[in-house]
């Protein structure tokens, strides 16, 4: 039974997919692998190729390309990204799994009268297809890809979007993510932002000054509550920055 004097009760939680709820790294890259191979390119370095998830495809995509020692042509891009996108449908949860905990922590915010929210920079189409595979998809009240929202993170419309989306309003919302990306679009939207430690981002998520740091999805319960329960004045917005391509 939803409490309804819970500092959750009606309060938005909206998450990023790739390093925050789901590490996809695994399929991403090995379609990216598969098709710099089709191309006669070598894979892109492990090391560095989960860094390089989190604008979106196109960005990977010029990314990994990037490492193999080439550069698209504005004009290949289109072929080569639809390219990606097949081979990464076949492939979507081939080997991608939910973090530990994931599951129940969406459940406790759930009976604690939350709304919960993906705000991702991964098509929305592919991010429902991913949840559903993994058996998350109904847990979210809404699923907002950049092609839905007219705006990618770190412009903070893509996330006051997925606010709306769900029901909720920014005044009461919670960001959770794994990158500056988004840090920026939550400081962007006024709205109070947590990063985990064991997500995507290429610098120390420490020194990005997040609200909190989460490093097991058991915490994210009491994490939540405490963050919803700061005054809203200590969270200053910003003007809006231009969607990532």
């Amino acid at each position: 039974m939803t409490d309804s004097f819970s500092p959750l009760a009606g309060a938005a939680i909206v998450f990023d997919l790739d390093g925050t709820l789901v590490d996809t790294a695994p399929d991403l890259v090995g379609a990216l692998d598969s098709l710099l191979a089709e191309r006669g390119m070598p894979p892109a370095p492990p090391a560095e190729a989960r860094l390089m998830i989190g604008r979106g495809a196109r960005a990977l995509l010029e990314r990994g390309f990037a490492a193999a020692g080439s550069a698209i042509a504005p004009q290949e891009m289109g072929p080569i990204f639809e390219r990606f996108i097949e081979i990464y449908r076949g492939r979507i949860a081939a080997i991608s799994r939910p973090y530990p905990g994931v599951a129940a922590a969406l459940d406790d915010l759930a009976a604690a009268g939350a709304r919960l929210a993906v705000c991702t920079n991964k098509r929305t189409d592919l991010s429902r297809t991913l949840l559903a595979a993994l058996g998350l998809a109904g847990r979210f009240a809404a699923v907002v890809g950049p092609d839905a929202a007219g705006a990618a993170k770190p412009d903070p419309r893509h996330l006051l979007a997925a606010i709306e989306a769900a029901g909720g309003v920014a005044a009461r919302a919670l960001m959770l993510g794994d990158s500056r990306t988004d840090l920026d679009a939550a400081r962007a939207a006024a709205v109070p932002v947590a990063l985990v430690s064991f997500g995507y981002s290429d610098v120390p998520v420490q020194d990005l000054a997040p609200d909190a740091l989460l490093h097991r999805f058991a915490d994210l319960p009491d994490l939540a509550r405490g963050l919803l329960g700061r005054p809203a004045a200590a969270i200053s917005p910003s003007l809006p920055r231009p969607a990532d391509a």
